[in-house]
């Protein structure tokens, strides 16, 4: 299983995938730039240094600049966290937690239609 990440590093790898799984230092600093992200770079590099411990991400070397590379796709670490929050809250029942989105009202009607039509199209099989 992935591990868990905290949200600062959550939005570093919301770049990388944003960007196909690389990204450079620099092409990170800009997109966090263009967010209104004011963190400093110390804080950047500590926070994807952290990634790279965790096994979130690799380095490499382009020249003589770093590059970042995605080990753990957003789909393959979205379905990971997907596991443990039913796991942990619904006690691994998955019916429970969208009885909770449509009981909060956080499943509007098209949602619903989508989401009706994705299985019955079979999408929810493996």
């Amino acid at each position: 299983m992935h591990q868990q990440v905290s949200d600062s590093e959550l939005t570093l790898m919301k770049i990388l995938w944003s960007a196909g799984g690389r990204a450079t230092y620099a092409a990170v600093m800009e997109a966090l730039a263009e967010a209104g992200n004011t963190w400093q770079k110390n804080t950047v590099i500590t926070l994807l240094s952290r990634l790279v411990d965790k096994g979130m991400l690799k380095t490499g070397k382009i020249g003589r600049r770093n590059e970042y590379i995605a080990l753990v796709s957003e789909a393959d670490y979205q379905s990971a966290q997907a596991r443990t929050l039913v796991s942990k809250l619904y006690a691994g029942s998955a019916k429970g937690l969208v009885a909770t989105l449509i009981q909060g009202e956080m499943l509007s009607e098209e949602d619903y239609r989508e989401l009706k039509r994705f299985w019955e199209s079979g999408g929810g099989e493996k």
